[in-house]
């Protein structure tokens, strides 16, 4: 028999209401044992909770029984609407402890059971992790569809593809030899198959899921004292950098999450770039600096035109412009001011225009590294199916084409992939 479990599930106390669920078969007597009776399943109850042992009040609380399998776990469950303080709580799981067949659940062991029941695929799983850790309202909404079903209805759509596939090679094996198969057979599966292969590859060429955990990284780059230092602690909007007319200020690199819009941004001050003297730590600053350039995603450039970066999203700034425009500045460069203000709007704007051909777009499903990595051994057994004659091997790699395709939403899986998954969830979740 599977243990009953109970989790705070709500914040961390000192709360104004904390929430212990309760779930697994003796959700009921475990209730019944603080509360006195089972309420009217679904309606919230104000009960006095009582220590099943020696009778002492411990709280007055809403309760709720929802009863299996209409429920988050599929399993009975009990829901406790305490009072927020540390001292309610503890005397509260301190009774549920005591009792026989209880214990106290593991990180994301509610979501896990949701998922052993039926009740949400793997990618719904993992799309709730994201919704529990989104920090933007793009992440939230995104992870929020995910978890709603979103990418689960375009990896059934394939499916059902794959399915049909399937279905034809079966019977071409199986009555290859009568004349009611279609010679045009063949012809109408390659096309169930390149289709298919341009969907997935289309979703491959997406931006991943990760975009919106990590954002997008903005590097502020250029020669010593151009101001890199003053515009990220605009754009962060606070003191993050140190600034002073001393020219090298900046040794490290220096990060900061902002969101413009609801999007998320990594933003990044670096070391002035310049010809290295004999300062050690300021040429690895600036080792630094040129490594960040690279793995940018946007480099917002405070410097000559003719020493400027390579870069395919490189935004030319002319700082200071309250002060005067800098020689040797791109002309078409924003004139930018962060004392003022002067151009700030111009450059938000840039930075979301980029923003948004980088992130996942919406109410498109992302996929995040694990998903892609079934996608491409999905993408390669289609191939193999594409160049292969015999209907036997067609049929095999059709078998591993849909095999990966499982793997995406939990049809296929491993134990330690799961105990990876949901051991990153919060306790009570």
């Amino acid at each position: 028999m599977t243990d009953t479990i109970f989790a705070l599930s709500s914040g961390a106390p000192p709360t104004g209401i904390a929430v212990i669920r309760i779930s697994g078969s003796n959700a009921a007597t475990a209730l019944i044992s603080l509360a006195g009776s089972l309420p009217e399943p679904r309606y919230a109850t104000l009960r006095g909770l009582r220590h099943p042992e020696t009778g002492d009040l411990l709280d007055r609380a809403m309760v709720l029984w929802l009863p299996g399998p209409h429920n988050a776990t599929g399993e009975d469950t009990a829901e406790l609407y305490c009072h927020g303080g540390r001292a309610v709580i503890l005397a509260v799981e301190s009774a549920l402890a005591a009792m026989k067949g209880l214990r106290r659940a593991e990180p994301g062991e509610f979501t896990r059971r949701a998922f052993a029941n039926g009740k949400m695929d793997l990618a719904e799983a993992e799309a709730l992790s994201d919704l529990l850790f989104a920090e933007t309202d793009i992440q939230r909404r995104h992870a929020l569809q995910q978890s709603e079903g979103l990418l689960s209805r375009a990896v059934d759509l394939w499916r059902g593809q794959l399915l049909r596939a399937s279905a034809m090679v079966e019977a071409e094996l199986d009555f290859a030899d009568e004349d009611d198969v279609p010679p045009e057979q063949r012809i109408i599966l390659d096309s169930i198959i390149d289709n298919l292969a341009d969907d997935i590859d289309a979703a491959l060429q997406a931006p991943p899921t990760e975009r919106l955990r990590d954002g997008v990284r903005v590097i502020i780059a250029g020669p010593p004292n151009a101001g890199k230092s003053t515009l990220f602690n605009v754009l962060s909007q606070r003191d993050a950098a140190i600034v002073t007319d001393i020219a090298g200020t900046t040794r490290d690199l220096i990060e900061a999450p902002i969101s413009l819009n609801g999007l998320p941004f990594i933003l990044i001050d670096t070391a002035g770039l310049h010809e290295a003297g004999d300062d050690r730590v300021e040429a690895m600053g600036m080792e630094k600096a040129r490594a960040a350039i690279e793995s940018a995603d946007i480099v917002l450039w405070l410097g000559d035109e003719t020493s400027q970066p390579d870069h395919s999203r490189l935004i030319s700034i002319s700082a200071k412009a309250d002060l005067q425009r800098a020689s040797g500045i791109n002309p078409s460069a924003i004139s930018l001011s962060s004392a003022t203000g002067e151009g700030i709007d111009i450059l938000r704007a840039k930075l979301l225009h980029y923003a948004e051909k980088l992130l996942p777009q919406p109410d498109a499903p992302s996929y995040n590294a694990r998903q892609r990595e079934r996608l491409s051994e999905l993408l390669s057994a289609l191939r193999e199916v594409r160049q292969a004659e015999d209907m036997l091997v067609v049929g095999e790699e059709l078998r591993n084409a849909r095999n990966a395709l499982d793997a995406i939403t939990g049809r296929l899986h491993t134990e330690d992939m799961l105990d990876a998954l949901f051991g990153k969830f919060c306790i009570g979740k």
